[in-house]
């Protein structure tokens, strides 16, 4: 289901903007189904912000400094409905008109249809996409997030985008007990960025988050696809918001000796400041190293 919404604001105090709300992509973990954020229908149900545009232009031309313009922090910009309405795409062709930078998180290979304007802001200013990967499985892919792109092709996208001269960043998160936790999977994610030229990955740890809302639809998927986990969650874990896994130690210090010896950034905090500032620092060599 679709509906619209007419906003009073687009753009937050940080430059941060969703031209949609709800999400049809259907990730098993998704913390935005969280009651804390108020939805007051469906969360497949996609709200749109039908003057998003208008507020957007009306922000960019007021502004005094160019600044990065930023996207998916609640809903991922490239849902099925983007490729009808194709808002993300007039969002962009916005901040290239008027010289801002273009910061965007997605799961989904449709950013390829954007990625003449992608390259046009980077020209310009400087555009970085964001790409969200939790395992290197397809066929587990097809059940953490059954609605959108495979992993595999997400990988396929951030090449396409690195060949383009688009820097990416891939946030990997989440890891989810007894299900992705383990160093193959790290491993691999690891590998393929490198092979992809993804010179920076965000992790803020081995495990996922869960609170009212997300919780119980969580449950009901473990209940569905691995059947008696639920019942390992939850006496371990009881109605902890952050959920780690018992390997979280040890899988954070393979993740950074992994990241260092190809190159790749994952300090959280440089990242950030570099997905933030306007003028694109000095990008870093990766080294060539055999496999692992």
């Amino acid at each position: 289901m679709v509906h619209e919404i007419e906003v009073k604001g687009i753009l937050s105090t940080k430059n941060g903007m969703n031209l949609y709300r709800g999400c049809s992509h259907g990730c098993i973990y998704c913390d935005s189904r969280s009651k804390c954020y108020g939805f007051t229908h469906d969360f497949e149900d996609i709200e749109v912000k039908s003057n998003a545009l208008e507020l957007l232009e009306k922000a960019l031309k007021g502004k005094r400094k160019k600044c990065m313009i930023a996207t998916g922090s609640m809903t991922d910009p490239y849902i099925p409905l983007e490729r009808k309405l194709g808002n993300v795409r007039k969002a962009l062709s916005l901040a290239e008109k008027y010289g801002f930078g273009f910061s965007l998180i997605t799961k989904s290979d449709l950013v390829l249809r954007d990625i003449d304007l992608l390259a046009s802001i980077n020209r310009k200013a400087k555009a970085v996409v964001q790409m969200t990967v939790t395992t290197i499985n397809d066929d587990l892919c097809r059940i953490l997030e059954p609605d959108v792109c495979i992993t595999s092709r997400r990988f396929e996208a951030l090449k396409q985008l690195h060949d383009a001269g688009i820097p990416t960043v891939v946030w990997l998160s989440p890891i989810l007990p007894f299900i992705n936790d383990n160093p193959s999977n790290i491993a691999g994610i690891v590998k393929c960025c490198h092979e992809a030229g993804v010179e920076r990955i965000i992790c803020f740890g081995m495990g996922m988050t869960l609170r009212e809302g997300n919780r119980e639809y969580y449950y009901s998927k473990l209940d569905e696809h691995f059947p008696g986990l639920k019942e390992k969650y939850i006496a371990r874990y009881g109605n902890s918001y952050v959920v780690s896994s018992v390997y979280n130690n040890e899988l954070m210090h393979f993740f950074g000796t992994l990241c260092d010896r190809f190159g790749i950034i994952h300090d959280n905090d440089e990242i950030f400041r570099y997905l933030s500032e306007m003028d694109e620092s000095a990008k870093p060599v990766q080294r060539m190293l055999s496999d692992f």
